[in-house]
């Protein structure tokens, strides 16, 4: 059984939905899902997995959220080499640039986008939702 850990940080809980939506589509494909929130995962955690979901809404300028999520990511980024991962997150302004620069950052860290990533803009709709769950079921 695929053990995933699904990693997230959420301001407004939109990205706290999108992160559920992916937990389930890990379930449904038979898989053994974790949701964890940023401030408790830690680069060493990477291991125990087999694949991991990192969800993250833009913030600021477009970039990831800097007080818990940044940090957490950046301590993970040398442990992304063959990796299997996949983004997402929500965003209220911008056109998503925020998630294209986060996935050239692993691609070049050596991860394997196991899925396109997932954005929405602000709640989470029906199609976001689905789209999440086809995230985690990618993972297992």
């Amino acid at each position: 059984m695929s053990k995933v850990a699904v990693v997230y940080w959420s301001g407004t809980g939109n990205t706290e939905a999108m992160a559920k939506a992916v937990c389930e589509g890990v379930r449904e494909k038979g898989g053994e899902e974790s949701l964890i929130e940023a401030a408790s995962f830690k680069a060493e955690d990477m291991d125990s997995y087999d694949a991991i979901a990192f969800g993250c809404p833009a913030m600021g300028a477009e970039n990831l959220e800097e007080s818990e999520f940044e940090p957490m990511f950046t301590d993970c980024e040398s442990h992304l080499s063959g990796k299997k991962i996949a983004l997402f997150g929500s965003y209220g302004w911008g056109n998503g640039e925020w998630m294209s620069d986060w996935e050239n950052r692993c691609t070049q860290a050596g991860a394997e986008l196991a899925a396109e990533s997932v954005i929405c803009m602000e709640t989470p709709d029906d199609a976001a939702v689905e789209k999440c769950k086809e995230l985690g079921s990618m993972l297992v």
